[in-house]
């Protein structure tokens, strides 16, 4: 069965590139909180500890909380001691915060000496092994650490080879067997080893199951999608947990609300988790964006068919959006109006649309209609694009260098940096503007920008 499915693969036309994403839960939101009269929070922990930018602490502090640095300087150390570089760490830490929680003597100790003593592991051996997937460590039982440790390792080192393991005697029954069998399968197929090994240490249901999984498998190959991606096993995902009478009631019940069928698997290729929302969840995504919005039923179509994340999106969130934007003086029809044209910017918290609509219209002297003509500023970046660049701007018009009206919002925030050098910047004959000019643009931006 998986032979005939990995021929399938090798044999068919070159499958289409999709995007990576990948979603996390939060466990926790509680991230400061006193100690001894002073503010203890997770993420000033990291930072310091390890290192980790403002952003990265954050996200990492909403999924573990602690009122103190004792225990998880306690694994800290206990890491360094078995030879774990920094970098590692760091990695570690970043996959698999809830490690810091666990108790470091009695919890994690015994787990790293036994894996350290196996078969005797070298020390650079044992700490990539680990550092590659620390949620190893979260499993229980010397048997059960001992086969996903070997599994690792075999995956890393000869991976051509790791269906071996399937012989092996020692292999326990039951799930762990499939699991192992299942993520060699895909393996096979070509699924890279950030995916394969998250599956592994999982309780991912798809990959315990048999034959189940190799329907499912099946089906997800038969669709075209690229097994290289994160999206391949989203799908594999929502096949395995959905029969075949849900899909055809889905596929039905878009068909109702104005898709053809080839839109369902489109849609489906771009976002696979969109056939898990109820048809009541969808129906009230779609009217509310009929409306709220002010789109009529081919226009939240076509927006849903373009983006079918958009689902995801609740009613509340999509009210206060709106509130944000007419807040600012955009009327009813310029916020549908960029709705159509980027749909994610309804995304966007109401600060980021607040500072940087602010910025364009009070500081730039753009109109609110040439904002709604490229609504995709709200995803550019303030200081890497547009301080940078509308500062050059700023300059050229002091000069009157660009006559008296402003160049469009597109012509200097949509292009790439090389481009608007070479179209505000180096265009000139004068070569100590050049040089001011350049001064200005790179003053905040640090990137590379090339000849």
């Amino acid at each position: 069965m998986y032979h005939s499915l990995i021929l399938h693969v090798k044999r068919s036309t070159e499958l289409q590139k999709l995007v990576f994403s990948a979603y996390s839960k939060p466990l926790s939101s509680a991230t400061t909180l006193s100690r001894k009269g002073q503010n203890f929070t997770v993420s000033s922990y990291l930072i310091e500890s390890l290192g980790f930018t403002t952003k990265l602490a954050e996200t990492i502090s909403k999924k573990v909380s602690f009122e103190d640095k004792c225990n998880p300087d306690s694994v800290l150390s206990l890491f360094r001691s078995y030879g774990f570089t920094e970098s590692q760490i760091s990695t570690i830490i970043t996959d698999y915060p809830k490690l810091l929680l666990q108790d470091a003597e009695s919890s994690l100790a015994p787990k790293l000496k036994f894996l350290h003593s196996m078969k005797g592991a070298s020390t650079s051996e044992f700490t990539e092994i680990v550092s590659t997937v620390p949620k190893l460590l979260g499993k229980r039982g010397h048997k059960t650490l001992s086969v996903y440790y070997d599994f690792v390792r075999d995956v890393i080192e000869a991976p051509d080879k790791c269906l071996v393991l399937l012989s092996h005697s020692s292999l326990p029954q039951g799930n762990l067997e499939n699991k192992i069998r299942n993520v060699s399968a895909l393996r096979e197929l070509g699924v890279p080893q950030r995916l394969l090994f998250h599956l592994l240490v999982s309780s991912y249901q798809p990959v315990c199951g048999k034959e189940r999984f190799q329907e499912s498998l099946k089906k997800v190959v038969d669709k075209g999608f690229d097994p290289t991606t994160s999206k391949f096993v989203q799908a594999l995902h929502v096949v395995y947990q959905l029969s075949d009478r849900t899909v055809e009631e889905k596929v039905d019940f878009y068909r109702r609300l104005g898709f053809s069928v080839g839109d369902v698997w489109d849609m489906f290729k771009k976002w696979p988790n969109f056939l898990k929302f109820s048809g009541k969840k969808a129906t009230q995504t779609f009217e509310t964006l009929k409306k709220k919005c002010g789109l009529l039923d081919d226009e939240v179509v076509a927006l849903l068919k373009k983006n079918p994340q958009f689902l995801r999106v609740s009613e509340e969130n999509i009210a206060k959006s709106i509130e944000t934007f007419l807040g600012l003086g955009f009327s009813r029809g310029e916020f549908a109006m960029m709705i159509k044209r980027y749909p994610v910017c309804i995304g966007f918290s109401a600060e980021t649309v607040k500072k940087k609509t602010e910025f364009l219209v009070e500081e730039m002297d753009w109109s609110l209609e040439a904002v709604v003509s490229h609504p995709q500023v709200f995803s550019y970046s303030m200081e890497k694009r547009m301080v940078p660049r509308c500062s050059v701007i700023k300059a050229l018009m002091s000069k009157g260098l660009l006559g008296s009206e402003l160049p469009s919002v597109c012509s200097v925030l949509a292009c790439t940096d090389k481009m608007f050098v070479r179209r505000y910047v180096r265009k000139h004959d004068d070569k100590e503007l050049v040089a001011e000019l350049m001064d200005i643009f790179t003053r905040v931006h640090k990137a590379p920008l090339g000849d």
